[in-house]
């Protein structure tokens, strides 16, 4: 700090001793000061603070004794000062508030020629509003016309009156009075368009229809393309609510219900949508061009079809027990009528009822299955009948002409009565609705179905094997006979009643007799349980030919029913289900 100083007042007289113009601020004095000071001798110098001190103390008592002796004089000039000061100040106030104000009263002069000439100019033009008031009177009263005529549904008149108003919004639109009542129209326009697109959803008839659209087309709210989307919505809004009205518990009348709907009130819209719209160029336009109009009706359509596929898919999967046949044919007729319109979907039903139809013949042949677990892990082996083939006090029915007849021996072994039984109630109801796509399906399951019987039946052998006695043993056997030599071909036989090999050719596009080349299609490969189950069996003569498994039906074989093993007022237990021919 002490260095610092030192540098600063060196720098200092230096500065001083450059001479005048490099001292700084200090007037002529200064600089004649330091000129002396510069001439000043060493000693000089060393006095020169002393007098210099001294010459200020004589200096501060001076000037403290003329203090002393002219202090009135000092007072009175220091008043009248301040008078003066003040005095020209509030003048200076003074004039500066005039000098403000005078801008404001020149502004107010002008306000009040221009309001003078505003009255004057109103005046005129009430006076002219006055001459002018029936027409002026007519021109206010539109917006409330023309809600009058939107409410009580006079819209030919309303329209008149839009288009009216839309003339004078062209040739005023400066005007403020002309621009509310352009907005109360158009209010009122907009209340109309919502009734008339409520109309829509209504069960509305062709000419009201045609007349709607009219009215919509004349509006000029919406394009062409947007008009066919607001028509179908709110037909589509309307057949919703139909849709949604139909009580959904029993999925066979909501789905019944729903075909009728679907079937009557959508080809009325599809008929007044064709009525209303034309549609003569082709769905898919040419390369480089937009998507025109008619695309927009026929993706509705399908989007409807969809919808439809897709409640009747849910319904069919809660259940509609053994009416497929009849809510098939229901189903085949919609189609067909919508094949007038260009949405035939009878090929998109095929593969909903083949599924339905292939779960529940599953379920019913996991059923029976089962059951005949059960059976087995009761069943007892008893004695045979003395004649072969007929139970003891059981009538064996009669054979009908056109049948199919179960073979009989099968009585004498109840578990496998009641499998059969179980498989020909399958059977029965899948004939309601068989596709011949389901040949390899069902052949498939009940080939399942038969392993797993196959498969109760080794259980059984092992756990009872041990415990045979020589006649049981004996019965036993005949029961592996039944199940292979009887119940098995039987089964074949079936099998070619649901699906005919003529018809499998038919729908292969091969002759009958290639049919093999296709694999095992509606035939069950015998031969494949019997060597599972051989060494169950006696060995067979060597004279004796083989059992053929798959024989080949006669005529009315092929058109008959397929009755149960055995049917009686009061079955004993383990004795078949009653026919079920469908």
């Amino acid at each position: 700090m002490a260095a610092a100083a030192a540098a600063a007042e060196e720098a200092r007289l230096l500065a001083w001793l450059r001479g005048p113009a490099a001292a700084g601020p200090g007037g002529p004095e200064l600089s004649a000061y330091v000129s002396e000071l510069a001439a000043l001798g060493l000693a000089e110098l060393g006095r020169e603070p002393a007098r210099l001190a001294a010459e200020r103390a004589r200096v501060g008592a001076e000037t403290r004794r003329l203090a002393f002796e002219h202090y009135r004089a000092f007072i009175r000039s220091a008043e009248c000062t301040g008078r003066a000061g003040r005095g020209f100040g509030g003048i200076e106030s003074r004039l500066g508030s005039l000098l403000d104000r005078l801008p404001a009263f020149q502004d107010s002069c002008r306000n009040f020629m221009r309001d003078a000439e505003e009255i004057a100019c109103s005046r005129r033009m009430n006076s002219l509003t006055l001459n002018r008031h029936t027409e002026i009177l007519e021109i206010l009263e539109i917006p409330q016309l023309m809600d009058t005529c939107v409410r009580n549904g006079y819209y030919e008149e309303a329209l008149e009156l839009a288009a009216y108003v839309r003339r004078l919004e062209r040739k005023h639109s400066s005007i403020p009075v002309i621009q509310g009542i352009v907005d109360e129209v158009r209010q009122s326009a907009q209340l109309m368009l919502n009734q008339l697109i409520q109309q829509l959803r209504t069960n509305i008839q062709l000419p009201a229809c045609l007349r709607v659209i009219g009215y919509l087309r004349r509006m000029d709210v919406f394009t062409e393309a947007e008009l066919r989307v607001k028509f179908l919505q709110a037909r589509d809004a309307w057949l919703r609510s139909i849709q949604a009205s139909i009580p959904d518990d029993d999925p066979y009348f909501h789905i019944t219900k729903t075909i009728e709907a679907c079937r009557v009130h959508l080809f009325d819209v599809v008929t007044q949508y064709r009525a209303i719209f034309s549609d003569e160029e082709p769905l898919l336009p040419a390369e480089g061009q937009a998507l025109n109009e008619g695309a927009i009706f026929h993706g509705w359509v399908l989007q409807k079809v969809s919808e439809f596929l897709r409640t009747l898919e849910r319904d069919l999967q809660r259940g509609v027990g053994g009416r497929l046949d009849s809510l098939l044919g229901q189903c085949m007729y919609f189609g067909l009528s919508f094949s007038r319109v260009g949405a035939d979907f009878r090929g998109q039903l095929a593969p909903l009822f083949q599924h339905v139809a292939a779960a529940a013949f599953k379920k019913a042949v996991e059923e029976t299955v089962e059951k005949f677990r059960e059976e087995m892990n009761s069943y007892t082996l008893i004695s045979t009948p003395t004649v072969p083939g007929v139970s003891v006090g059981v009538p064996v029915p009669a054979a009908q002409p056109g049948t199919l007849q179960p073979p009989m021996v099968l009585l004498d072994f109840p578990p496998l009565a009641c499998f059969l039984n179980g498989l020909l109630v399958a059977f029965n109801d899948l004939r309601l609705c068989c596709p011949i796509a389901l040949a390899q399906d069902v052949t498939a399951c009940l080939e399942d179905a038969l392993s797993e019987v196959s498969k109760t039946i080794l259980a059984f052998h092992r756990a009872e094997e041990a415990a045979f006695s020589g006649r049981e043993r004996e019965l036993f056997t005949q029961f592996c006979s039944a199940f292979l030599e009887d119940l098995l071909p039987y089964l074949n036989r079936c099998l070619q009643v649901l699906f005919p090999p003529a018809q499998v050719a038919q729908a292969l596009g091969v002759p009958p007799t290639q049919l093999q080349r296709f694999g095992r299609l509606g035939r069950i490969d015998v031969a494949a349980f019997r060597d599972l189950l051989a060494f169950l069996l006696p060995a067979p003569p060597e004279e004796e030919p083989a059992r053929e498994s798959s024989p080949r039906l006669s005529p009315e074989d092929e058109a008959g029913p397929m009755d149960p093993v055995l049917e009686e007022e009061t079955p004993p237990e383990g004795a078949p289900h009653p026919d079920i021919t469908g």
